[in-house]
């Protein structure tokens, strides 16, 4: 087999009224006389036909085999199918059409198996049907498609009707099964049929088909049940012990010429169903619901008047079901205490709805229940209706307490200085009863836990207390804020020098909020009251700068020392000539300066003299020899953080 994905289904018998393709027609049906879906597990159920079977999954022309899956053969044209059509762990049968057309793939007697006991009854209308998916994918050209026709035989070999034919459209979908069905009406006389399935297009390229989950069964007229005899009402809600009653109506077709009825119910979902007595037409009245948890289906039988009681030849209405559920069941609510001026929420479980009845009689549906600030008006029995999804009600009772809200206070208190011994905080609450207290931050107070504390911050901070009553467990809080005021720092600055006749800045500042300064002794100061005066002193002076608070936090002294230098007389000639006038360079207050420097350059820079304290003063002369008249150059380092002193002298001979 080449290129050919051909394999054939059995075709579905044509029934003697109009046949209905790949979909199903409005009519209720029976259970089924026979079902085949060529087994499961390890056990594949086998068709009669006139092909032949070969193992795997890839039968030739004119064979067919029995698979759970398709995955091996002709992946390029075939589809990959996965599963059965019902996914049970199924086999389906995989058939690759004949070469020659008209060739049956299927057959199967309707009556009881091994025997020639029918199972049908006369006069009475049936649905064959099976399901089909076309093995080749869509969109492929020049593959022929599978034509099945539906064929059904009396037991000698008579055609019922005429075939009936059908054509398997290709699908993209590898799980596209199509229910194929068509409707036969069995001859008077008759109770059995033969069906068969024929393929009626030639094999060779294409024709490859899957086939599964083939039925007979009885197909009579619309029977749509409903609670009092609306389609939609299928389902209804009970409570258990509820003594309410309930009515089902059905609205039978016309297609019965004498209709039989008969209701049945059942407690397993619908996997066994029973007579119910004397209930034989199309109002059911359940007086009252069951009173036991759980699912209870009804149903009404209609057939043929004589064939009510034959399970192969009466139809079945939908199934109407009365679910029986239980009420709530929620705990009992214990006492609900609550302050005045906080959040009140009851929570109610168990329910999908809920209606709160109020102290006051009013209704609210919110769950849980909140009253955002309590006052003592919402104290009292609450009430509350838990319903279920079936409607079922419980009641519950929870009272409510309402405890006065404490109010707490904070004595006044005035500011403190940095690093005294502190202030007490004093709280207390406007009524009598044993409260505990707890201030945040702990930092800074004696005892956090105490209603009046001893606060020493060493910065303002904000205080918070809370007073909490030990048996209602009511609290409030208040707040107070400890300012701490900054003692007075004062700063005379850095020492000073400067030389005599000299004046300068003393640089006093200070921190806090300072009320007075005052620098002493007020000697040789403009003004002795600045925290910046000039100072003019003669001499070395020491003063001390005094700062006074305004927040009455006292006092604090800085000082600061003034250093006065002599003052240089530097002059700018001299000629040592031994007249005995002026042969020296006398430079008045310089020997006062022990470790100061005095260098003489020539105009070139050429070192013509150096000495420290100056002890003996320059004489003109360089290592004994007279140094000629001209203009020299000096520098005196007095070394004492002061600035060089240069210029120049004239030496004349």
């Amino acid at each position: 087999m080449q290129f050919k994905l051909k394999f054939f289904l059995p075709v579905l018998l044509l029934l003697f009224s109009a046949p209905v393709f790949a979909q199903v027609s409005p009519g209720s049906l029976g259970d089924p006389v026979f079902t085949f879906d060529f087994g499961s597990g390890n056990t594949p159920q086998f068709p009669i036909t006139s092909y032949t079977y070969v193992a795997g999954s890839c039968p030739e022309d004119g064979s067919y085999s029995l698979s759970k899956t398709e995955t091996g053969c002709h992946d390029d044209t075939w589809h990959r199918v996965l599963k059965d059509h019902t996914g049970n762990d199924g086999y389906m049968m995989v058939v690759n059409a004949d070469t020659a057309k008209g060739k049956e793939f299927f057959s199967k007697q309707s009556t009881i198996e091994g025997t020639n006991v029918g199972v049908l009854c006369e006069n009475t209308k049936y649905e064959f049907s099976a399901y089909i998916l076309n093995l080749i994918k869509a969109g492929q050209n020049g593959f022929i498609e599978p034509r099945i026709s539906f064929i059904f035989e009396t037991l000698g070999g008579e055609r019922i009707g005429f075939p009936y034919t059908v054509d398997v459209h290709a699908t993209s979908d590898p799980n596209g099964w199509l229910k194929y069905a068509t409707y036969i009406t069995t001859p008077h006389g008759e109770t059995a049929v033969v069906v068969k399935m024929v393929n009626d297009a030639p094999g060779g390229n294409g024709n490859d088909l899957l086939l599964d989950d083939i039925a007979f069964r009885p197909y009579g007229p619309i029977v749509q049940a409903g609670f009092d005899g609306k389609a939609t009402a299928t389902e209804q809600k009970a409570c258990e012990g509820d003594m309410a009653t309930d009515t089902i109506k059905a609205d039978v077709g016309p297609e019965y010429t004498a209709p039989a009825y008969q209701w049945q119910n059942s407690t397993d979902d619908g996997y066994t169903w029973a007579n119910i007595t004397n209930e034989t037409n199309t109002t059911l009245i359940i007086p009252p619901h069951p009173s036991q948890l759980g699912n209870y289906q009804y149903r009404l039988v209609v057939a043929e008047e004589g064939n009510i009681n034959s399970l192969s030849c009466r139809v079945y209405s939908n199934p109407v079901t009365i679910k029986v559920t239980s009420y709530p069941n929620p705990p009992e609510f214990p006492p609900v205490p609550v302050c005045e001026g906080d959040v009140l929420r009851l929570p109610a479980t168990g329910g999908v709805s809920y209606k709160w009845t109020l102290p006051d009689s009013s209704v609210i549906t919110q769950n849980p229940l909140i009253i955002p600030y309590a006052s003592m008006a919402d104290k009292g029995l609450y009430k509350v209706e838990i319903i279920s999804a079936a409607n079922c009600s419980t009641f519950r009772d929870v009272t409510v307490t309402v405890n006065p809200k404490p109010v707490v206070t904070i004595d006044p208190i005035q500011p403190i200085c940095k690093g005294s011994s502190g202030t007490r905080l004093t709280a207390s609450v406007n009524e009598a009863g044993p409260y505990t207290y707890s201030w945040l931050p702990a930092t800074g107070l004696s005892d956090a836990n105490a209603s009046n504390p001893m606060a020493s911050p060493n910065i303002s901070t904000l205080y918070t207390v809370i007073a909490t009553n030990s048996i209602t467990t009511c609290s409030d809080t208040t707040q107070i804020r400890v300012e701490v005021l900054d003692l007075p720092v004062a700063n005379a600055g850095n020492d000073k020098k400067i030389f005599e006749g000299q004046s300068i800045k003393l640089d006093g500042t200070a921190t806090g909020d300072i009320a007075t300064y005052t620098w002493s002794p007020p000697d040789y100061l403009d003004d002795p009251h600045s925290p910046t005066p000039m100072a003019s002193p003669p001499h070395n002076m020491p003063y001390l700068l005094t700062v006074t608070s305004t927040n009455g936090c006292g006092t604090d002294a800085d000082g600061v020392f003034v250093r006065v230098y002599q003052k240089i007389v530097i002059p700018s000639t001299f000629t040592p000539n031994n007249d005995g006038v002026n042969d020296i360079w006398n430079i008045e207050a310089l020997e006062t300066y022990p470790l100061g420097t005095i260098t003489v350059y020539t105009r070139n820079g050429k070192q013509v003299f150096q000495s420290k304290g100056y002890g003996k003063p320059w004489d003109g002369k360089l290592n004994g020899a007279l140094l000629p008249t001209g203009t020299y150059y000096y520098v005196i380092d007095l070394k004492n953080d002061t600035p060089n002193l240069s210029g120049w002298v004239l030496l004349v001979r």
